[in-house]
């Protein structure tokens, strides 16, 4: 209800020019991932949202306290997702409340942009727009990315299809932009980006060989508290060495749990399977679609196999 057409807005002198800018630069986005990337634009982001507020949603992650599975809910037309997302952050709290009462570790997780898969036309919205031009590409890619192979319950595969083409789509568009460094800033953020994820999964497999213990509830309690305080001190220790991983200490300095370090989702781990499919491919994208929606087609086991042989590693 509250949107406002782009054209009206990029016309009006009396918008912030800053605004404007961003504004206009997502239009050319736009029609980059139409016509070079053959990505579904349709009438998405030709309107814009002020909301007033930091974040859409909020995500609610919750596990047991012993346990790095999350709780799972399940949606019509996307699948089952191991997240519950709310428009109010005060309702996401209050379930959140509900469900730390239950006994479960829970995070509550902010987002900025989502896709509604195609099904309605997504707005440009005041939570991403001001965000530097690389990344604001790269969001925009990756969404419309969701729209054209979405399958549901592998949020893993999803993931990784859409941060490969934000990167292929970054990549190319950094020709014709005219911003050559457009691509290496983004590599310097991914790159610190996966740095943390890696340090995250190497103690997220401590704890779950902690779970699989016969030992008491207080010794795995014990235990636990002590894993998060190796994890703290060894991102201090990284940031003391040289590695710029200050985009992280919000989220460290909060309380860790289990729910917490299970919203990490590795949502990069096929990404290189994906380049070298497109590279099998000859850079040709209809044809890298066309073979990644076959692999979509495939049970979720059988796709994750393809996509570990592509990278030369075996499947347990």
């Amino acid at each position: 209800m509250k949107r406002k057409p782009i054209s009206e807005i990029t016309s009006d002198p009396q918008s912030p020019e800053s605004l404007r800018k961003k504004l206009t630069y997502i239009l050319a986005v736009r029609e980059f991932a139409k016509k070079k990337l053959q990505l579904p634009v349709n009438s998405h982001y030709l309107t814009y949202v002020e909301l007033e507020r930091s974040f859409v949603v909020w995500n609610v992650f919750a596990t047991q306290e012993f346990s790095l599975g999350p709780k799972r809910w399940c949606y019509p037309i996307v699948g089952c997702a191991a997240y519950r997302g709310y428009f109010s952050e005060t309702h996401a709290l209050q379930y959140a409340d509900e469900l730390s009462k239950q006994g479960y570790d829970v995070h509550v997780n902010g987002v900025t942009a989502y896709s509604t898969l195609g099904w309605f036309n997504d707005p440009v919205l005041s939570t991403f727009i001001h965000r530097s031009d690389a990344h604001l590409a790269a969001l925009i890619f990756h969404e419309l990315s969701h729209q054209i192979l979405y399958v549901a319950g592998d949020t893993t595969f999803n993931e990784s299809f859409a941060t490969f083409l934000e990167q292929e789509g970054l990549r190319r568009w950094q020709g014709e932009s005219g911003s050559p460094q457009i691509y290496n800033q983004y590599l310097g953020h991914y790159s610190r980006q996966r740095q943390f994820v890696q340090l995250i999964l190497k103690y997220r497999q401590e704890l779950e060989l902690l779970y699989q213990t016969d030992l008491s509830p207080s010794a795995k309690r014990g235990k636990k508290a002590a894993i998060f305080s190796k994890l703290r001190n060894e991102f201090s220790l990284l940031k003391k060495y040289g590695i710029n991983l200050s985009a992280y200490d919000d989220w460290m300095n909060q309380p860790l749990n289990n729910a917490k370090i299970s919203s990490v989702v590795a949502y990069h781990d096929f990404v290189p399977a994906f380049r070298k499919l497109l590279a099998d491919k000859k850079g040709n994208l209809n044809q890298f679609y066309t073979a990644c929606r076959q692999l979509g087609k495939k049970e979720m086991d059988q796709r994750h196999r393809i996509l570990k042989a592509f990278m030369g590693m075996k499947s347990p």
